[in-house]
């Protein structure tokens, strides 16, 4: 799941890749990569087809001659799990089959890897179980719900619409069969490619050594030539926050959408606090859903530490995501404040929230609500992986790692043959990260080098409208470029310009791009608008690629769309046109 830019305790908030392969079909290729929220096509049900000839599934064409060689890859890919390196059980096993595990499993079995993945609680981790996906399925509802109860949007187009409601069992309903769905195809995708899944907690015992079991059942052990940490994250709860899963939770809990509160304070004003805002303020309290949109919607209350809400955000975005996300809504906030004590609902008595000053400390004002959020984002779940036997220390919670998520020791030395991808590191706590992250591992094993250059990793907020970024905030680019002695551009563009977004009457949106104009060097990109979180990869790829502003300039969009908000502004930027177009280096991690 995404993780929280910023926290009302003072603490991270920990959080889709896109690859697209190719494999042969008589008179084409088909694209065989497609993702969903880091997820291969497999665990949509999409299968690849295999091939007529040998009834196996082609392995993806790869470059790069170290390692394995190419041929014995594709062979051992085609056969199934491919054959472990001499001496040990596996190639490659995998602790936690999330996102980031089931992605560095996946490419591991196609490069001839022969793979493991170990799971303790239920495949798919945060992101299919209590996170990206549930979400998704509920801000779905929520979208649809502004829509239909926003008359003067729907007199605009010609359109009546009368006594709009929802059903909160059926909307549960449909989030956590999405969940159950993406799970199974996502666990039957990697027994099909060959994974194998093992179930039990999994523990490093020592070098190229792991133990596995459950409760009351004798461990197993296993060796494998290298070893891939993917524990993940859990909601991070601050003390003094009684959580009692009913009046007073996280988000794994709000998931399931036991009941819609009329007066919730979310603690937290990050991704997840944002998402779940424009989820209770659109379908309010399920006792009024036959009522104006007036009196549907529930109100909201942020909690926030630091001085602003949406810190994270881009300052510019963040103003603006202000303006249309939270004032126009029956959402107040309370900045500057910690949430000391909160106190469930019980015997009749609401949730009590002390409110202390964030930088005094004294005590500000009490808060009493139907229901209290803790959105204060996500700690790293990292406790019994055995890393005291190879002498590695965490730094709170996450497992030390470099560039390359080799694990580091007590001692700042790699310890050989293990890694650690997603939110256990804490290098970006995004559920595509950790995909990125674990492809990039497996990469290296393969011989060829490969460092994730995670400045490319998009985010995207899905409130409606939605707000995506990649790359660096202005603060961040203007200090960047006082340190290291370069000028910086900025270059806006508004929906009001772009001819879909009117089509749609869905104007109200802006987009920035920062970036140098003696290179062309796009150094971020942030966009709140109409399908936001799908525009932003544009920008995100050219920053993987290092594509340069003097190629984009002159890239083609089709007309009318809104990838031309994209174009506008790329456009619009005023680079040095001396620099030749064919410079295309990969901008540095």
């Amino acid at each position: 799941m995404h993780s929280a830019i910023s926290l009302s305790v003072a603490a991270p908030f920990p959080a889709a890749g896109a690859r697209s392969d190719a494999f042969p079909l008589a008179g084409g290729l088909r694209p065989a990569g497609i993702r969903f929220c880091g997820l291969r096509r497999e665990a949509l049900g999409l299968r690849r087809l295999r091939s007529p000839a040998t009834g196996r599934i082609p392995p993806a064409p790869r470059g790069g001659s170290r390692g394995r060689s190419r041929a014995a890859a594709a062979a051992a890919a085609g056969a199934g799990n491919g054959s472990p390196a001499s001496g040990f059980d596996y190639d490659l096993v995998i602790i936690g089959a999330g996102v980031g595990g089931h992605g560095a499993a996946v490419h591991a079995v196609e490069n001839g890897l022969k793979t493991a993945i170990i799971e303790g609680d239920i495949v798919g981790g945060t992101c299919v179980n209590r996170g990206c996906v549930p979400s998704k399925a509920l801000l779905a509802v929520s979208g649809r719900m502004r829509e239909l109860h926003d008359e003067h949007h729907l007199k605009s187009l010609g359109l009546k619409v009368s006594s709009p409601g929802y059903d909160r069992q059926g909307v549960a309903d449909h989030a956590n069969n999405l969940v159950s769905n993406i799970r199974s195809n996502l666990t039957n995708s990697m027994k099909a490619l060959g994974v194998d899944i093992l179930t039990g907690v999994g523990t490093v015992v020592g070098t190229q050594k792991v133990r596995y079991g459950k409760v009351g059942l004798p461990d197993k052990e296993i060796t494998a030539r290298d070893i891939i940490i993917a524990t993940g994250s859990v909601p991070f709860v601050p003390n003094g926050i009684e959580i009692d899963g009913k009046t007073v939770f996280t988000s794994d809990h709000a998931l399931k959408l036991e009941w819609v509160p009329d007066w919730i304070a979310i603690v937290g004003s990050g991704y997840i606090g944002l998402e779940f805002s424009d989820v209770y303020t659109a379908l309010g309290s399920e006792l009024n859903f036959s009522l104006s949109l007036a009196n549907l919607i529930g109100q909201v209350t942020f909690v926030e530490a630091l001085d602003q809400l949406m810190p994270g955000f881009d300052p510019e975005i963040g103003k603006l995501a202000q303006r249309i996300l939270i004032n126009p809504r029956k959402i107040d906030y309370h900045t500057g404040v910690f949430a000391k004590k909160i106190t469930p609902a019980k015997d009749g008595k609401p949730v009590l929230i002390e409110l202390i000053d964030a930088k005094t400390k004294e005590p500000k004002d009490t808060l009493e609500v139907d229901a209290a959020l803790i959105a204060t984002g996500r700690a790293p779940f990292t406790k019994g992986l055995g890393l005291e036997n190879i002498n590695v220390v965490t730094q709170r919670g996450f497992v030390p790692v470099d560039e390359r998520m080799r694990v580091m020791d007590a001692n700042g030395n790699l310890v050989p043959h293990l890694y650690c991808i997603g939110d256990a590191n804490g290098k970006l706590m995004l559920a595509h990260a950790a995909s990125a992250q674990g492809i990039s591992v497996v990469e290296q094993l393969c011989g060829r080098d490969n460092v994730l250059n995670h400045l490319s990793v998009p985010a995207a907020c899905f409130t409606h409208p939605e707000i995506s970024m990649v790359g660096l905030t202005e603060p961040q680019a203007r200090e960047k470029a006082e340190k290291e002695g370069f000028e910086i551009s900025v270059a806006k563009t508004s929906f009001k310009a772009n001819t879909k977004a009117l089509a749609e009457n869905e104007g109200e949106g802006f987009a920035k791009l920062i970036y140098r104009p003696d290179t062309g060097e796009i150094l971020g990109v942030h966009i709140l608008g109409l399908h936001a979180a799908d525009l932003i990869h544009e920008a995100s790829n050219a920053i993987a690629l290092g594509t340069r502003l003097q190629d984009l300039k002159v890239a083609v969009h089709a007309h009318p769309t809104l990838s031309e908000v994209l174009d506008e502004l790329f456009k619009s930027t005023k680079v040095n046109a001396a620099v030749s177009r064919s410079i295309n280096e990969p901008v540095a991690a």
